[in-house]
């Protein structure tokens, strides 16, 4: 080492920057917060009024029910009466049921295109992933109405009703029925699997392609066969990567609005079966938010906007929670 030590230069652009880079921290923060700030205020009116009752209220079940109370889903905007218990029922139900439809197939995808696949074929299937991912959501939505939900009320939904139709009693019965037009909440889960599945698989192949050739060569090495390789080193290699793509996947379908509005039916009751109708948040905000017909319905509307923020919000702080837990 030199006697004489240099000291660092002086560069007059360096407070500039870190001021630029704090700025935007905070912009970002301040965003959030008046986002948040705005919801609250413009929610208020409706949670004030309703109080519990916005989010859970019961009612006495009419005879022949079993029980002294049923849920009450009211949500009439003649009588000012509002009520987010089927919205939210079914934005939390169809997203789980999407992400337990997507998941072991996007898996699937990713694992053959990264071990199976030859290698002519693994680019041009790539690609058409990727293709798929970026397909807009009201497409979806309208392939759904139009094509989708005519062929699986005609090829599932009325075989399935028909067979269960033999035992009206029985859970299964209960399961199915609706009205067998193909818009429920079955069929929009499906639709949100289809549009969740390719960027879930996308992701995964990225995550499954970052695993070092070695890994799987040493694995192969000592003898073990492809399922062993995949669910012994593959998959617990990338474990916590893989518990963000499914929180991130289960986020958008929290999220989805356009597509789900086309295929979920709109029904604010409380869903009773797999082919009941139903609604979700983000679709009851899309359906009348230009049409609300008081300032209480506006304020409704605004809380369920609230309401789906918190729910995300829970999801991230989860996925936060479960990365935080896993080691490598």
């Amino acid at each position: 080492m030199s006697a004489e030590t240099k000291s660092p230069r002086f560069d007059p652009t360096d407070p500039i920057f870190r001021w630029v880079s704090f700025g935007a921290a905070t912009l970002l923060l301040v965003v959030l917060g008046s986002l948040i700030a705005s919801l609250v205020y413009g929610g208020w009116p409706a949670l004030s009024t309703f109080g519990l009752e916005f989010f859970l209220k019961f009612k006495d079940c009419p005879a022949g029910h079993g029980g002294h109370f049923c849920i009450d889903t009211p949500w009439n905007p003649v009588t000012d009466v509002y009520s987010a218990t089927a919205p939210i029922v079914g934005t939390i139900v169809s997203s789980f049921l999407a992400l337990l439809f997507a998941l072991p197939i996007a898996i699937g995808v990713a694992v053959f295109l990264t071990q199976f696949c030859p290698r002519y074929l693994a680019q041009p299937l790539s690609t058409a992933v990727e293709l798929l991912a970026g397909i807009p959501s009201i497409v979806y939505g309208m392939w759904g109405l139009f094509v989708f939900a005519p062929w699986f009320a005609k090829t599932i939904q009325m075989p399935l009703m028909i067979a269960a139709s033999q035992d009206p009693t029985s859970w299964v019965a209960k399961l199915v029925a609706g009205i067998p037009n193909g818009a429920n909440l079955f069929t929009a889960s499906i639709i949100l699997a289809i549009m969740v599945l390719p960027y879930m698989a996308s992701v995964f192949r990225e995550l499954f392609r970052s695993i070092p050739a070695q890994v799987r060569e040493a694995a192969f090495g000592v003898g073990a066969t492809p399922f062993e390789v995949t669910t012994s080193v593959i998959i617990p290699y990338v474990r916590k990567g893989m518990i963000g793509v499914i929180m991130l996947g289960l986020g958008r379908a929290l999220g989805e609005t356009m597509a789900v509005t086309f295929i979920i039916g709109n029904s604010h009751r409380f869903p009773k079966s797999l082919f009941d109708s139903s609604s979700t948040i983000a679709s009851t905000i899309a359906n009348e938010f230009a049409e609300s017909t008081s300032d209480l319905h506006t304020s409704a509307l605004v809380a369920l906007g609230l309401i789906l923020f918190l729910i995300t919000f829970t999801v991230l702080a989860i996925a936060r929670w479960l990365l935080s837990t896993q080691r490598y």
